[in-house]
């Protein structure tokens, strides 16, 4: 089994980017795990299925290929919160869990992002690292995102979303949004990318270090 690293974190708080530096940087493989609900729910979507049918999510879920998934189909804030709604079904949850965790075991190593890697799928992940920033920070910055791809939603609605969002993830049954005990707090608000970058890269490679000790 691979160096694991676990990226937890809100919406738009950056881990996403941060989680494809990381491992570009050590040479080890990503995996966006948002990216699993919001295929789920662009499957549902596409078969006009409700997304809160939950054997049809599972079934989507169990059927989802990792290696085809179009994510130019997935971004956006459509999908984001879409995939929200789909991330609350357990057997969604369920279903995905043995796929996560096999992409995280690869040689010499993975880097995983999502909202409950470092406490439900790599619960022995060598590096935990939450990220987070304010709500406003982050609501700038999905805002930015959106008006970059040629949206326009009003700031406060980007706002309004993110909360919801928020409570959402963190008040689900299964696998709720919290900062794994062994998790390392990178707060981004007033951090840039590139900050962030170097503060994470001496998380890993403290472990790292230590771990090649004798």
């Amino acid at each position: 089994m691979g160096f694991v690293i676990a990226v937890d974190g809100p919406a738009a708080s950056g881990k996403g980017t941060l989680s494809k530096r990381i491992a570009a940087h050590y040479g080890f493989a990503h995996l966006d795990t948002g990216l699993l609900y919001r295929a789920v729910a662009r499957l549902l979507l596409d078969k006009n299925r409700p997304l809160d049918d939950e054997k049809a999510a599972q079934a989507a879920a169990f059927a989802l290929e990792l290696a085809y998934m179009d994510e130019s189909r997935l971004r956006g804030a459509e999908m984001g919160e879409a995939a929200s709604r789909v991330s609350i079904i357990p057997a969604v949850r369920a279903a995905l869990l043995d796929r996560q965790r096999e992409f995280a075991a690869q040689a010499p190593g993975a880097v995983l992002d999502g909202r409950d890697i470092g406490t439900v799928i790599c619960p022995d992940a060598d590096v935990k690292l939450f990220v987070t920033a304010s709500a406003e920070e982050r609501a700038r910055r999905r805002h930015r995102e959106l008006e970059s791809r040629g949206a326009a939603p009003a700031y406060e609605s980007v706002l309004a979303d993110i909360r919801a969002r928020d409570a959402r993830d963190a008040g689900r049954s299964s696998a709720p949004l919290r900062q794994a005990e062994d998790a390392v707090l990178l707060d981004t608000t007033t951090l840039g990318i590139e900050e962030a970058l170097a503060a994470a890269l001496a998380v890993v490679d403290k472990v790292r270090g230590a771990s090649s000790l004798p």
